[in-house]
């Protein structure tokens, strides 16, 4: 999986959108799921799967480092995920997003 191919975190979202992954995604505080921001459809962890994602480090200032996830659900659709690191992280988020299956493939994530 390459990581970081893009240069911000705008580009990523937008080349993202233009493969079809359209859809957004909020946590619900303290429900376990994560909503579709446009059909409101909730969704656990065991029901979504993370294809690729890219991660971006602020050059001067701590609060931009984000990491971008592309997402595929049990029902088809595809979105992104956008999540702080760092200091700035929603740990709840990141305990979510741990519980998320990666797509296998060839090679190492730790490349």
């Amino acid at each position: 999986m390459k990581l970081n191919r893009y240069t911000t975190v705008v580009h990523a979202v937008e080349a993202l959108k233009k493969r079809g992954y359209t859809e957004e995604f909020k946590l619900s505080p303290g429900s376990g799921t994560m909503n579709n921001l446009r059909s409101g459809k909730s969704y656990r962890p065991d029901e979504m799967k993370i294809i690729e994602y890219h991660r971006f480090e602020g050059m001067s200032n701590p609060s931009d480092m984000s990491i971008v996830f592309a997402i595929e659900l049990n029902d088809g659709s595809k979105g992104i995920i956008i999540s702080s690191y760092g200091m700035y992280a929603d740990m709840s988020l990141v305990e979510f997003l741990d519980k998320v299956k990666i797509k296998e493939q060839a090679g190492s994530l730790n490349d």
